[in-house]
């Protein structure tokens, strides 16, 4: 599997993960009536392909513009795999885009970041 590609929905994000080029991105809104249905079998396949890394760059992208409570436990399962694949060696930029006025996203970003120890990040604004 090298791509995953999810259109938005209506409760669900976009979803684009290029498993040869280790680039990941969510985008959108998230709060789906079954996370773990739309979330499980994506962030197994995620988890495991992480952990086959040596060396390796990877990046990924948040650009949230809502999510609720239970995609929020699944984004702080992914800060901290992400966060252990970097801890063994590998490169992880995480990169969590907000609209510029979108004061709540902007601290929910700092917040999930701020648990980042071997992973890099960056906040950014998107135009």
């Amino acid at each position: 599997m090298d791509t995953v590609t999810i259109e938005a929905g209506a409760r669900s994000p976009e979803v684009s993960f290029d498993f040869a080029a280790n680039v990941y991105c969510l985008k959108g809104e998230s709060y789906p009536e079954d996370v773990n249905e739309f979330y499980g079998e994506l962030m197994d396949t995620l988890e495991k392909h992480l952990e086959s890394l040596s060396e390796a760059v990877v990046k990924f992208t948040f650009e949230f513009v809502y999510f609720n409570s239970s995609t929020a436990k699944i984004l702080m399962g992914l800060f901290e795999l992400l966060d252990e694949t970097a801890s063994r060696g590998n490169t992880v930029e995480v990169i969590w885009a907000y609209q510029e006025d979108d004061d709540n996203m902007q601290e929910l970003g700092e917040e999930f970041c701020e648990e980042l120890s071997h992973a890099s990040y960056t906040l950014a604004v998107v135009e």
